[in-house]
């Protein structure tokens, strides 16, 4: 079985239906990124599939940080040693989708396998994200990351502020950091990890504001950022203020 990647749970299964001798159990290397309570997860997932028949037996393998489990993901496609299943996170996603020949599209899978699918089992923005601009999905969505805020309540009551009520807007967020710093609670009211991702990539896709031309970059490679749009420059003029 020539070995591709694929970029989720699902599709392993389905590669290994498609190529697998059903005569001998068929391993089936599932390469991850996950911790704590989502590796348990995904061992129960390996072990519930495991147990429900004979054929195949998925066999999940912690490779490190997300960074980590790609680039190991892609030395061992060059090496002729690939995984059957990597988990890639979103930021590797334009790298994945352009290594032609080492994936194989979930679509053109799910097609080959004779299998039912329906991309429209899942959220429209998820769907989008790992799809074509023709709407062909390229992967599997898996563990999908959506940015969520944390917020002291403790600090909230110290500084005046609501605790009940956090911030709902980005403006609202600035006005509660400046707060609490003025407070005196904490030298940096806000901060928030993989900035770019957050404050460029996230609130692109909040207001509906591209990112950069060839729709976002999904239609060729002649591609331009455009993240000086009024709604980027404003965004990040008020981190800076914010910073003062």
């Amino acid at each position: 079985m020539k070995r591709q990647f694929g970029w989720s749970w699902l599709t392993a299964s389905v590669l290994c239906v498609a190529a697998g001798s059903a005569s001998a159990q068929t391993e089936i290397q599932w390469w991850h990124a996950m911790t704590g309570a989502n590796n348990d997860l995904i061992v129960k997932l390996s072990t519930d599939f495991n147990a429900s028949q004979k054929d195949y037996k998925v066999v999940p393998s912690y490779k490190g940080s997300y960074p980590d489990t790609m680039n190991a993901g892609i030395a061992a496609f060059r090496a002729g040693q690939a995984p059957h299943i990597i988990q890639v996170f979103e930021v590797g996603t334009a790298t994945m989708m352009a290594a032609t020949g080492a994936v194989k599209p979930v679509h053109v899978l799910m097609k080959e396998a004779n299998e039912t699918f329906d991309p429209k089992a899942y959220l429209p923005a998820i769907t989008g994200y790992y799809s074509t601009t023709k709407g062909e999905m390229l992967s599997f969505p898996f563990n999908s990351s959506s940015t969520v805020m944390w917020y002291n309540r403790d600090a909230f009551k110290k500084a005046g502020l609501d605790a009940e009520k956090p911030p709902k807007t980005w403006p609202e967020v600035f006005d509660a950091a400046k707060k609490l710093k003025t407070a005196g609670y904490a030298n940096c009211g806000f901060g928030n990890a993989w900035v770019t991702w957050v404050n460029l990539e996230q609130l692109s896709a909040w207001h509906n504001v591209a990112l950069a031309s060839k729709a976002n970059g999904m239609d060729g490679w002649d591609t331009e950022m455009r993240f000086n749009s009024p709604l980027h420059i404003k965004h990040l003029e008020n981190l800076v203020e914010l910073q003062k």
